[in-house]
Order: structure tokens, then sequence, then C-alpha cells
């Protein structure tokens, strides 16, 4: 209670002066702005009028269709044969063991060259491919999934060492399957 009082005393021995404030004149410029015109949208079109009957009889004479007779006993014949080839659609195969490159990534870092212009450049990528590894092992198809840097030859790259690798083909039930398999890529520079 005694700190409030002498505070309040010490208040009250304090002048306070008022700040003088600078008028400062202020002009303020009106531009003639020209009137926008709202253009005003076309009226509707009219809507159609209620047919009226009329007493005349203007309506042509009926049509007769000709029959037509189907033989529903006849069965067709069935369709060709598909011509089924081994790398089909992608369609996802189950397997016990997947292929896995002969010689590990060192043989796909063999056959992989860097492009020159990412070299140059100091581009680093990684590639994502979907290649099908066939029975025998061999890479027949290679499509390209993802690519980090698009437009230096990496894909080019990547296509041509995943063809030319061999792979040990995916395994079901100890016997060997056609399918795909997605293989990442990387294309680093090391100094």
């Amino acid at each position: 209670l005694a700190f409030l009082i002498l505070g309040f005393q010490l208040a009250r021995t304090f002048d306070l002066k008022a700040k003088s404030v600078e008028q400062v004149d202020v002009t303020i410029e009106v531009q003639d702005i020209p009137v926008t015109q709202q253009f005003r949208r076309p009226p509707p079109p009219p809507r159609p009028s209620i047919p009226i009957p009329t007493d005349e009889e203007a309506v042509p004479e009926d049509l007769t269709i000709s029959s037509t007779n189907l033989d529903l006993t006849e069965i067709p014949p069935p369709p060709p044969p598909r011509e089924s080839d081994d790398e089909g659609e992608n369609i996802f195969v189950a397997y016990d063991e997947p292929p896995e490159i002969i010689g590990g990534m060192s043989a796909l870092l063999y056959h992989l060259n860097y492009p020159p212009l990412a070299r140059k450049s100091g581009v680093e990528c990684t590639v994502v491919a979907k290649i099908y590894v066939t029975k025998s092992g061999e890479s027949k198809k290679v499509e390209i999934l993802k690519v980090s840097a698009a437009g230096f030859g990496f894909e080019r790259s990547a296509v041509q060492a995943l063809k030319k690798v061999r792979w040990k083909p995916a395994k079901q039930r100890d016997r060997a399957i056609s399918t795909w398999v997605a293989v990442p890529v990387k294309f680093e520079l090391t100094n």
C-alpha cells in the first residue's frame, strides 16, 4: 500500500507538456475519369409457342415397316484367336523371387553412359524405368516412368544400358516367368 501511495505522489511531480503539431498542406488533385458504360445483354430469345390443335388433318399416312426375319438359331462363328505375345499387356504377375541383374548394379553401371551435356552442366538425375524381363533373362521392353531432370539425355542412356544387361528371370514356384519390374537408375557425378 505504501508503494502505491508513493507512486501516486511521484506521478504528480512530473509535468506533462503537449507537443505542438505542424500543419501540413495537402493538395488533392481531382482527375476527370470517364464514366464507364455497361452494355446491356440482349433479351433472351422468345420461348417456343405451344402448339394449338387445328381442324385440318395434315397428318401423314401411317407408314409400315416391313418385318425382318432373323434366324436366332444360327450361332455366329467364334472370333479368331488372339495372337498371344509373350510380353502381352501390363499384367502384374506375382512371383516368389524378383528378377535380378546378373552382376548386380555394377553390371548396369558398366553399360551406363553419363550424357555429355549433363556432365558439362553438372546435373544429376534419377530415372525410374519399367523393364519387361523374359523367361530367358532378356530385357525385351523398357519404358520410362519418371525422370527427375528431363532434357539432358538421361532417359536414352538408361534405356540403352537396361537393354544391354542380362537378367536372372523372376521365379514363381521354382519356374522362370516373364514379368515387369521397376528399376531406379541413379546418375551421380563423382569428383
